[in-house]
């Protein structure tokens, strides 16, 4: 068998800024396809793995494991593809979009977005689900009023993560106090130090810019065209709102999420043979194609944005960000077995000192994570395994590694134009991840507060000399057992 070496900084650090650079003057100037240029940054560290004394099943066997530890994120998504579809076919989306252009007041969209898609996404534990149904809505909102489709995109991004980052259903809520050794509802209770404001600040700006938004942009004509065509299209009866309830309601009585989102798809398409008079056959192409507009008895030509906002959903309208889950995982694979990545992180983590310096170096190791694969779970995995012996070293409670671990991992994924949740958010949002990144004020104001408090002291948990000697002995005593096993 052939000797594996450790790889050096140099090499560990070819194929991470192989792929940045390729990243970012091939998406950012060419405007070439993410996925290529994964694959090809893969490739390269696949190349450096080979010469480490790694053999392809090695890397292989790795890829698979990353991708299977993304495969509830992936039954998810399909799940929020199904739902997407299926709210279309039964009227309740064009139903949402028709009320709401109608009551719901131009300036105060962006608070509403942010407060409405945060209260879906606590319910569900989805911050996918939450943009990909309301999120769709306030979408279609935003654009009869003439409010800003990137302000927009960004409030709903903001609500979503917010209500995602504080749900007990959350899978990343959920994933971040184990990787740091933390208790769940410790866990949200701490985060509030740096999301409350976060949130709060969020929504005063919002409320600023809305006061200065006219929200004329389009006509009352325009609006009244489509209203008509909605109309025209859909019948709209309150026993649409019951998808939306349901899922609330299996929420709060913590029914499994997926099923739920299957149960609900399939009521939805019942109704739409019901209520609006649909077949089963475009119901069930609804579910994997996605609704389109033909499927109505509407005749003429639909306005442009009925035709984007009404034509959508479906499992295969998340394809494109599954193989892109599929490639972030290949490269991901291949630089955690071959050791690149933890060689990067280690050398980020040496010269800490201090809480500051622990908490910076924190967000520093999620960011480069984050950024290296997109995945939001690898960005708390990794960091988390790293530093949770740092933490119990400088006397801080594991409580402040899962808090920063959210906080500058969760919801820094959506603001990466090639991460599963920024593709997904600017495909179903249908903004650009570049374009939204601005306004969505909660996904980085949060670590500017966590910065804040790591500074003051404000809000850092810390040990106390028996639980923090309690803490080394449990450590040693494992260690020993180890040891002696060996």
């Amino acid at each position: 068998m052939k000797k594996r070496k450790v790889p050096t900084l140099t090499e560990s650090l070819i194929p991470i800024l192989f792929m940045v650079l390729s990243l970012a003057f091939g998406v950012g100037f060419l405007k070439l396809r993410t996925e290529p240029i994964i694959i090809m940054s893969a490739f390269i560290a696949a190349i450096i793995a080979l010469k480490l004394g790694y053999t392809w099943i090695e890397m292989q066997e790795a890829i698979i494991e990353k991708i299977a530890k993304a495969l509830p994120a992936t039954l998810i998504l399909w799940s929020v593809g199904l739902l997407i579809g299926s709210w279309m076919f039964s009227g309740t989306v064009p139903m949402l979009i028709y009320y709401g252009v109608q009551f719901i007041n131009p300036q105060f969209l962006l608070v509403t977005a942010f407060i409405i898609t945060a209260i879906i996404a606590m319910f569900t534990g989805t911050s996918w689900g939450a943009a990909g149904t309301v999120g769709v809505a306030l979408m279609g909102i935003a654009n009869g009023l003439g409010v800003s489709a990137p302000a927009t995109a960004g409030a709903i991004v903001s609500g979503a993560f917010f209500g995602d980052k504080l749900s007990p259903l959350s899978d990343t809520t959920n994933l971040a106090p184990i990787a740091a050794g933390s208790e769940l509802y410790e866990h949200i209770k701490h985060m509030l130090w740096t999301t409350l404001p976060a949130a709060l600040l969020s929504l005063i700006i919002y409320y600023f810019i809305g006061l200065n938004s006219s929200g004329t942009i389009n006509s009352s004509e325009s609006i009244s065209a489509m209203l008509n065509q909605l109309d025209t299209m859909f019948k709209f009866n309150p026993i649409l709102f019951l998808p939306v309830l349901l899922i609330v309601i299996g929420s709060i009585k913590k029914w499994p999420t997926i099923p739920t989102m299957l149960g609900v798809s399939l009521f939805s398409i019942f109704l739409g043979i019901i209520v609006q008079g649909f077949t089963l056959k475009h119901g069930f192409m609804s579910l994997i194609s996605g609704f389109n507009i033909n499927m109505t008895t509407f005749n003429g030509e639909s306005l442009p944005q009925i035709n984007t906002l009404i034509n959508r959903g479906g499992v295969s309208s998340v394809t494109s960000t599954t193989v892109l889950i599929f490639c972030a995982m290949g490269f991901a694979g291949i630089i955690s077995k071959a050791g690149m990545l933890e060689i990067v992180l280690n050398s980020i983590l040496k010269k800490v000192n201090g809480t500051l310096g622990i908490i910076l170096s924190t967000i520093a190791s999620c960011f480069t994570v984050a950024f290296i694969t997109g995945s939001s779970y690898l960005s708390i995995l990794i960091p988390g395994e790293l530093f949770k012996q740092a933490y119990m070293k400088k006397g801080l409670q594991a409580k402040n590694l899962s808090r920063t671990l959210e906080d500058s991992g969760t919801v820094i994924v959506p603001l990466i134009p090639w991460s599963a949740a920024g593709a997904y958010m600017a495909s179903t949002l249908g903004v650009p991840t570049i374009e939204y990144l601005p306004w969505a004020i909660l996904n980085y104001s949060g670590i500017i507060f966590a910065v804040i408090f790591a500074i003051t002291g404000i809000g850092i948990s810390k040990e106390s000399i028996i639980e923090k000697n309690l803490q080394y002995e449990l450590e040693r005593e494992k260690e020993n057992t180890i040891n002696s096993e060996v």
